[in-house]
Parts: structure tokens; C-alpha cells; sequence
């Protein structure tokens, strides 16, 4: 155990950003639809909240698309993943039925915790799917208590906890660091630095850099380019594989961007619009492949049947979340009390 932590702290921080030049077509249409369902949904369910159909706080992952298809591409079936309340396209990256998150988000009986979680508490065991949580830092606890059961089981799984950048300052996350470290549990922390914390820069709110919190327990890390999917594939499998070797935790902490408020309910006033705009046109993740695509001399034909596919696919599961019925009064305590 001791030749292990010595080795592990001779692991050092470092910065990764780079683009694989050379991807195979069907790589770069899969991570294109992936990243492209993902950001469909998202404006879908803006919509729906702007028609009042979805209730409570809805936060968007428009812009980070890359961060979690990336990650999911080198994951493992055994794998877990958990994450925080920014969730939807986590649950999507993990195969999760968009008909049945979107029906959780308008509250409906069919949706994935029957109606009663709505954006912010979902959960799939069958996908290995934890939940978004809506406390700031929960899911870096969770993940590490299900490192703990990988390692318990030996079943060869890693978990992966997401957070953001606020997150990343809650004293829980230290607590996890710690633990992690100490019991060489098998977790991926991925800290999504979209580069506000609802209204804070994280230059304002963080001192020092993110990926290097976990230096003084052992735990490497990396800074990704988060908005380059194949950075983030390269950086995510290197972490996993180190971490399959039995070498413990690893932190990545991924420098990406949200084009949306922190939640729908954020006007997003404390940046201009040029800012904004300049990550749109300069560094989208999906406008990247799809360049990519066009370079390979994919025809523009065969990107716009993708466009077409996921245009449906998000149709009809805002289709289904709308026709399908509330769950009835009766289930006001199933799944809540259990009477002896």
C-alpha cells in the first residue's frame, strides 16, 4: 500500500487540449448526433418551460455538450455515473429513453421517477444512472460511496461524479478528495467548468486551479478543452484506464461553456453578449465535428438526415411528455412511506 501512495504522488498535475486530426467518419457522426440530441432536447424542454409545462428549475447544458459524450465514449458497461442538477444530457449520453426523461420533466406518470423528481432527481439503475442531484456537491459524495461499491464488489467499474465549478468549493468535495485517496476507490471526479457559478466567475469565487485540489492527497488531474470532444475522449480514457489499474481517484477538470443563464430563470446580465457570442461561433463542440465531417467530404445530405432523425426524436418525446397523463392522487406516497 505505501509503494502505491508513493507512486501515485509522483503523479503531476497537467493540461491537455488537443484534437485528434485524423477521426473515422462514423466516430465523428456518432459524437455528432450524440452532442446534436443533446442540445435538441435542451432547446425543447427551454421551450416547453417557456409554455409553462415544465415546473421548478430547469438548467440547460447547452454549449458543454462535449464534456459528456466525450466521457461516456471510453466508459465501461459497469461503469456508474452520477451527477448534479445540470442533468439532462447525462441522462441522454447514458441511453436513457428521451420520451421518458422529458416525460419526468412535465411531471407525467410514465416519466423516470413517475413524475416526481421533475429536472433535477432522476434516476436509471438499469443505465447505471445515480441521478442529478439538486445540492450543490451531492453527486461527488454519492460517487464516491459508489467507488466504494465497485471496489467492494470487484466488479471492475469506476464511478463517475460530475460537479461544477461552485461545486468544486463545497467542503464535501474535500471530504471526498480525502476519502477517495485513502482507500484507492475507483472514482472519476469531472469537474464541468462552464466558468460561472450561477452569477460568479470562477475568478472571482476560486482560487488556484480546480484539477490541482486533489495534489495534496495524492489524486493527479488534468485541464481539458472542454469544448473539443476528442480532447476530452483522450484525457477521460487515460484517466479511466489509470484508474482501472487500481491507482485510485482522478480529477479532470473540463473548461468548457453554457450559452444559457445557470437555470431558466437567469437573464445571464453578468456577461455581454459578445462573450457569449464569440464561444458560439468560435468554439462550439458541435459545429467542430460537423466541419470535421465536411473535411472527411461527408455530403451535406447525409448530416442533414442526422438532423432530421434527432428533429423527430425530440418532437415525439415532447409529444409523449405532453399526451401522457399525471400520475394519479393515489400515488401522492408510493415510493415515500413504507407502512410496517
Amino acid at each position: 500500500m505505501a509503494a502505491t501512495k508513493a507512486k501515485k504522488n509522483t503523479v503531476k498535475s497537467k493540461t491537455v487540449s488537443k484534437t485528434a486530426p485524423a477521426a473515422d467518419v462514423e466516430v465523428l457522426k456518432s459524437f455528432y448526433r450524440e452532442m446534436l440530441l443533446i442540445r435538441r432536447f435542451e432547446e425543447k424542454a427551454g421551450q416547453l418551460y417557456g409554455m409553462g409545462l415544465i415546473g421548478g428549475f430547469c438548467h440547460l447544458y447547452i454549449g458543454q455538450e462535449a464534456v459528456v459524450t466525450g466521457v461516456t465514449s471510453v466508459q465501461e458497461p459497469q461503469d456508474t455515473v452520477v451527477t448534479s442538477y445540470r442533468d439532462h444530457a447525462h441522462m441522454l449520453a447514458c441511453g436513457m429513453d428521451p420520451k421518458g426523461i422529458m416525460a419526468e420533466l412535465t411531471g407525467r406518470k410514465d416519466g423516470y421517477s413517475r413524475g416526481k423528481g421533475g429536472s433535477m432527481h432522476m434516476f436509471s439503475l438499469e443505465k447505471n444512472f445515480f441521478g442529478g442531484h439538486g445540492i450543490v456537491g451531492a453527486g461527488t459524495a454519492i460517487g464516491t460511496g459508489l467507488g466504494f461499491s465497485h471496489k467492494y464488489k470487484e466488479d471492475g467499474g469506476v464511478a463517475v461524479a460530475y460537479m461544477g465549478d461552485g461545486a468544486s468549493n463545497q467542503g464535501q468535495v474535500a471530504e471526498c478528495y480525502n476519502m477517495a485517496a485513502l482507500w484507492d476507490l475507483p472514482v472519476l471526479f469531472v469537474i464541468e467548468n462552464n466558468q460561472y457559478g450561477m452569477g460568479t466567475s470562477v475568478s472571482r469565487s476560486s482560487a488556484g486551479q480546480l484539477y490541482r485540489r486533489g495534489e495534496g492527497y495524492g489524486i493527479p488531474g488534468e485541464q481539458v478543452d472542454g469544448m473539443d470532444v476528442f480532447a476530452v475522449q483522450d484525457a477521460a480514457r487515460q484517466a479511466l484506464d489509470y484508474i482501472r489499474s487500481g491507482n485510485g481517484p482522478y480529477i479532470l477538470e473540463m473548461m468548457t461553456y453554457r450559452y444559457r443563464g445557470h437555470s431558466m430563470s437567469d437573464p445571464a446580465k453578468y456577461r455581454t453578449k459578445e462573450e457569449v457570442a464569440c464561444m458560439k461561433e468560435e468554439r462550439d463542440p458541435i459545429t467542430a465535428v460537423k466541419d470535421m465531417l465536411q473535411q472527411h467530404d461527408v455530403p451535406e445530405e447525409d448530416i442533414k438526415v442526422i438532423d432530421k432523425e434527432i428533429k423527430d426524436i425530440v418532437n415525439e418525446a415532447a409529444i409523449f411528455a405532453q399526451e401522457n397523463p399525471e400520475p394519479p392522487p393515489e400515488d401522492l406516497w408510493t415510493d415515500v412511506l413504507i407502512e410496517d
